[in-house]
């Protein structure tokens, strides 16, 4: 990202798309729907950090190439960009998978406005990418990823259900979070 944007004196926008849905962590002055095109949500990372281990990674959220994605732009007062920026980059980048990107995202709503918000992009060129992972095996990992943030199932199915209550669906996150709610998942195991 440009070191400019970090020293910008106006309002930033930071789009949501998995856990800042449901825990931002920060201050914000508006939360609206949004979407943006060109990227998708996908849980295409392996957590080292938050949802797992080196040992035992578990699987996380990241905004990856091509089609559309919608979730929640949140707007944050000019006064709080900087503490903003810090805050966000300690909590998602520990290991810098994510790229920073500034994209045009749409808020929902009469008018729909159009904003340039900081989006958290896979880098696929990290080893830490996992794209192109069967449902199968994505149950299998999240069922035994635990981190210091929690176990991974809880990941999944909080991120559904904020979704759900946004009247959002990603078809591939509901049909996991509903396997992990069976009965093979009523513990995870810590190890």
């Amino acid at each position: 990202m440009d070191a400019s944007f970090d020293h910008l004196a106006e309002d930033l926008w930071v789009f949501g798309y998995g856990s800042l849905i449901w825990r931002p962590g920060f201050e914000h002055i508006e939360r609206v729907l949004a979407h943006t095109i060109g990227l998708h949500r996908s849980l295409c990372i392996y957590s080292f950090d938050h949802r797992g281990t080196p040992e035992r990674p578990g699987l996380v959220l990241g905004l990856d190439f091509g089609g559309a994605c919608r979730g929640i732009a949140y707007r944050v007062a000019a006064n709080r960009r900087a503490a903003t920026l810090a805050y966000l980059r300690e909590r998602e980048q520990t290991t810098a998978v994510y790229r920073e990107l500034v994209r045009g995202v749409r808020l929902e709503g009469k008018p729909e406005r159009r904003v340039e918000a900081l989006c958290y992009v896979v880098d696929r060129g990290h080893v830490q990418y996992a794209g192109g992972l069967s449902l199968d095996h994505k149950l299998q990992i999240v069922r035994q990823a635990h981190g210091r943030s929690g176990n991974n199932r809880d990941y999944v199915i909080e991120t559904v259900k904020a979704l759900e209550a946004l009247n959002i669906v990603d078809h591939d996150l509901h049909v996991l979070a509903e396997r992990l709610k069976g009965p093979h998942d009523t513990h995870v195991t810590a190890g």
